[in-house]
């Protein structure tokens, strides 16, 4: 069985960093990602629409990080690369190894 802790700060690192073939190893195929903004974007809109925040994050710090069977929920405060700080809340389904949907709630600025 899938370390999902793991898979899961291994994106949010991924995600920091700017290492995009982490992130694409770790989604799968027919991964949707679900915020109020998006609801139900695909993979390939993920990339187009998401990613780009990328370059502007510079680091994230766990909160609650709690695995509930294929699901992880995880609420962090995250570091923009000005200074400004956010928080987040993420419930993120795996199948196997892979992230198979994503719901992101936020507007916590800090």
């Amino acid at each position: 069985m899938a370390d999902r802790l793991q898979l899961t700060r291994k994106m949010y690192d991924a995600y920091a960093s700017g290492d995009r073939s982490v992130v694409e190893q770790l989604l799968s195929d027919d991964f949707e990602f679900f915020s109020p903004p998006d609801p139900g974007i695909d993979r390939a809109r993920y990339f187009e629409v998401c990613w780009p925040n990328s370059e502007r994050q510079k680091s994230f710090d766990y909160k609650r990080l709690i695995e509930n069977g294929n699901e992880v929920v995880v609420t962090y405060e995250a570091e923009r690369t000005d200074g400004t700080r956010f928080r987040n809340t993420e419930v993120l389904t795996f199948a196997g190894d892979k992230l198979r949907r994503a719901e992101v709630y936020f507007g916590w600025d800090l």
